[in-house]
C-alpha cells in the first residue's frame, strides 16, 4: 500500500517569510524520476520519490560526488516544495556555513532565498535518544547556567530557552570539568564512547576522580562545552570565532571525523571572509552540524551500540541465584568493579536468571521510571557496610522476559530496533508502557510492518486488537487502512466477523462520533477513537463516497457490519466456531451513521 501524503506546512510562528501556495509551483518544468536517488529526486523536482527515500531514511545531508547536497540542487532548479521538504526533514541551510551560502547563492528566485531565510535559524528536531541525552546535560546545573548566561546575552543554545532547561529533572554528573574555573559537568561513559581520548583518561590519570581540572590558559571553555553538548546531542552549535579552537580539541580527543568538517568549513569561512573586503563580527556567527554529517560509526547511536555489545557480552547468566536480591548483592561483594572495566557499567539489572550490565544516564535520561528508580540508587550501600565502595547498585525487575529487556536497552541505546519475533510484540509493548517508554512502541511498529503485509486476514485482526489496546497508532492505521481496502474479503473471514462481536458498536450521530468524518482524501486524525467509526471513514475514503451521499454510504456501511454481526453470532451458537477473541458472543444493536435528508433536487 503507497505511504500517505505527508502535508507539508510552514510553521506560522516563523518570520521573514511571505509566502503562499501559489508560491509553491517550480520555476522550471518538474519531471519524473522513479528511480532516483535523493539528488536527481531534488533536481528534478520530484516531490513523490522525494517523499518516499526521505521516509526510507536517507540521510538529508548527505553529498554527492561534485560535494553538493540535495538542497542546493532544488535551489538551483527553484523547486520549492522540494526546498521546504528537505528543510522540514533537518537539511542544514545555516547563514555563514558552507553548504548554507552555496544554497542561498544558487537559489534561482527570490522565493527560494526568503523559505530558507526562514529555515536557517531553526534547527531541526532532535531523534529521541539525542534529545533525552541533551535534556540530561542541559539539567546539570553548571550547563544550565551557561545556557541562561548565553540567552541573557542574546545568543540562542540549542535551541533552547532557559525557562525550559529550568524544568528539567535533574540527573546527577559523575565527573566535573574545570576550565578556566568555570565548570562543565558530565558522565564518563558519553565521553568515553565518543573519544578514546576520554576513555583512556577516565581508565588511568582520572580512574577515581570526581573533579578534573584544566590548568592550560589557552584551552577554550567554549569550544569545550560546545563539544561535550556534541558527545550528548549529536548537534554541535558554535560561535565561528570558537572553530579553531575546537579543531585544537578535536585533534587531542581523537575526534577525527568531525575535525576534518571542521577543517573544511575553517577554509570557507576563511574565502567568505576574504570575498566580503571588510571586517565581520563572527562573534555573531554561528556555525550548526547535524550528526548525520558523521559517519554512522561516529553518530551517538553507533558509539552506544558499541558500549551495548560490550556490556551483553559481559552480562552473565546465574542459574543457583534463586533468593532475590539479597543473594544477588553478596555475589557483587566477591564480583570488583574492576573485572569488567571495559564496559564501564554502574548498575546491574537483574532478569530472571541474568544479570544485565547497564549504565544509569542511559536508562534514566530514556526512561522516567528508571529515573525514578536510580534517584533513590544511594540506599542501596545503606545497612550493608560489608559491601566494597565500587560495588555495583543492582536493580530487580519482574514480569519481563529477558530477550524482551534486551530488546527494550538496544532501543534505548540505538534508537531502533534491527528485527524482532513477532511473538514478543504484545510483551513489548506492555513494557513499554510499564517503563514509560513510548517511543519503543513506534520502533516496534516500524520492523513489524514488512512482516504485516504477509499476514493473513485473521493474523491482521489480532494486531488489529492488540494496537489499539497499547495505542500503537502505526500498526493500527495499518491495520485499518488495508481492511478498508478490502473489506469484502475480510467480511469473509470467520475471525474478522468474531471481532465485530468484541468491538463497541459505532456512534450513530455525528454528535456522539469519536472520529469526524472526513472528505475524501483529507487528512485522517491521529487521535485514537472508536474502531469502527475510525474504520467507517476508512472505508468511505478507500470507496471515494462523494460528500453529499456519505451519510447514505455510512447508513448503509453499518447495516453491513450488522448483518455480518448475526451471522457471527449464529457460527457460535451453532458451536461451528471457536472464538479466541473474546469469552463470548454479545448483542450490539447499531443505531443509524446519520439521519438522511434528502436534497432539495
Amino acid at each position: 500500500m503507497p505511504p500517505k501524503r505527508i502535508s507539508w506546512t510552514i510553521d506560522p510562528g516563523l518570520e521573514g517569510i511571505d509566502l503562499d501556495a501559489s508560491d509553491f509551483a517550480s520555476s522550471v518544468p518538474l519531471k519524473k524520476v522513479p528511480n532516483g536517488n535523493v539528488f536527481e529526486a531534488s533536481r528534478a523536482g520530484d516531490v513523490d520519490r522525494l517523499r518516499y527515500l526521505l521516509e526510507s531514511g536517507v540521510n538529508v545531508n548527505e553529498r554527492d560526488q561534485w560535494d553538493s547536497v540535495a538542497l542546493y540542487y532544488a535551489c538551483l532548479a527553484g523547486h520549492l516544495d522540494a526546498a521546504r521538504m528537505l528543510l522540514e526533514s533537518g537539511a542544514i541551510c545555516s547563514d555563514h556555513t558552507f553548504d548554507g551560502d552555496r544554497c542561498h547563492y544558487a537559489a534561482l528566485n527570490l522565493k527560494v532565498r526568503k523559505l530558507l531565510k526562514a529555515f536557517e535559524a531553526r534547527p531541526p528536531p532532535l531523534r529521541p535518544l539525542q534529545a533525552a541525552l541533551r535534556e540530561t546535560f542541559l539539567g546539570c546545573a553548571a550547563n544550565r547556567a551557561y545556557l541562561e548566561q548565553a540567552d541573557a546575552n542574546q545568543i540562542q543554545t540549542s535551541g533552547l530557552s532557559s525557562s525550559l532547561a529550568s524544568s528539567f529533572n535533574h540527573f546527577p554528573p559523575d565527573v566535573v570539568f574545570f576550565v578556566q574555573g568555570r565548570p562543565i559537568e558530565a558522565h564518563r561513559v558519553i565521553l568515553s564512547v565518543r573519544s578514546q581520548f576520554f576513555k583512556k583518561k577516565f581508565e588511568k590519570d582520572w580512574k577515581h576522580r570526581k573533579e578534573v581540572r584544566f590548568a592550560k590558559e589557552k584551552l577554550s571553555y567554549h569550544a569545550l562545552y560546545s563539544l561535550i553538548h556534541f558527545f550528548y546531542s549529536d548537534r554541535l552549535e558554535i560561535v565561528v570565532d570558537d572553530m579553531e579552537d575546537l579543531v585544537r580539541i578535536c585533534k587531542v580527543c581523537k575526534c577525527e571525523s568531525l575535525q576534518r568538517i571542521l577543517e573544511k568549513e575553517l577554509i570557507h569561512q576563511k574565502y567568505a571572509d576574504y570575498k566580503a573586503l571588510g571586517d565581520i563580527d563572527n562573534s555573531q556567527k554561528r556555525y550548526i552540524l547535524q550528526g548525520l554529517s558523521l559517519p554512522e560509526e561516529d553518530q551517538l547511536p553507533g558509539a552506544l551500540n558499541r558500549i551495548l555489545q560490550i556490556s551483553l557480552a559481559n552480562s552473565t547468566m546465574e542459574p543457583n541465584i534463586n533468593n532475590g536480591v539479597e543473594e544477588l548483592i553478596s555475589r557483587v561483594n566477591r564480583i570488583h568493579l574492576s573485572n569488567y572495566e571495559d564496559d564501564l557499567a554502574d548498575v546491574w539489572i537483574r532478569i530472571d536468571k541474568r544479570i544485565f550490565r547497564c549504565h544509569q544516564v542511559v536508562l534514566a535520561s530514556r526512561s522516567e521510571y528508571f529515573k525514578a528508580r536510580l534517584s533513590r540508587v544511594k540506599d542501596f550501600h545503606e545497612g550493608k557496610d560489608g559491601l566494597p565502595k565500587d560495588s555495583i547498585p543492582c536493580l530487580e525487575e519482574h514480569h519481563l522476559s529477558m530477550e524482551a529487556f534486551e530488546k527494550m536497552i538496544e532501543f534505548m541505546y540505538t534508537d531502533g530496533l534491527k528485527d524482532i519475533d513477532p511473538d514478543q510484540a504484545e510483551e513489548i509493548f506492555d513494557a513499554a508502557s510499564r517503563y514509560l517508554l513510548f517511543p519503543l512502541k513506534r520502533a516496534v511498529a516500524d520492523v513489524l510492518l514488512p512482516h504485516l503485509e504477509m499476514v493473513s486476514p485473521a493474523e491482521l485482526c489480532h494486531w488489529l486488537i492488540l494496537s489499539d489496546l497499547y495505542g500503537v497508532l502505526k500498526i493500527r492505521e495499518y491495520c485499518l487502512d488495508t481492511m478498508a481496502c478490502n473489506f469484502e474479503t475480510f467480511a469473509d473471514t470467520r475471525e474478522f466477523r468474531a471481532m465485530l462481536l468484541t468491538l463497541p458498536p459505532p456512534s450513530g450521530e455525528s454528535s456522539l462520533r469519536t472520529t469526524v468524518p472526513s472528505a475524501p482524501g483529507a487528512e485522517v486524525s491521529a487521535d485514537q477513537g472508536n474502531l469502527l467509526d475510525d474504520l467507517r471513514d476508512k472505508w468511505l475514503e478507500a470507496e471515494a463516497a462523494e460528500l453529499d451521499e456519505r451519510d447514505e454510504s455510512a447508513l448503509h456501511f453499518d447495516k453491513r457490519l450488522e448483518m455480518l454481526m448475526l451471522i457471527a453470532q449464529q457460527e457460535n451458537s451453532d458451536g461451528n466456531y471457536t472464538d479466541d477473541i473474546d469469552d463470548g458472543p454479545r448483542i450490539a444493536m447499531f443505531p443509524p451513521a446519520a439521519t438522511v435528508v434528502p436534497s432539495k433536487k
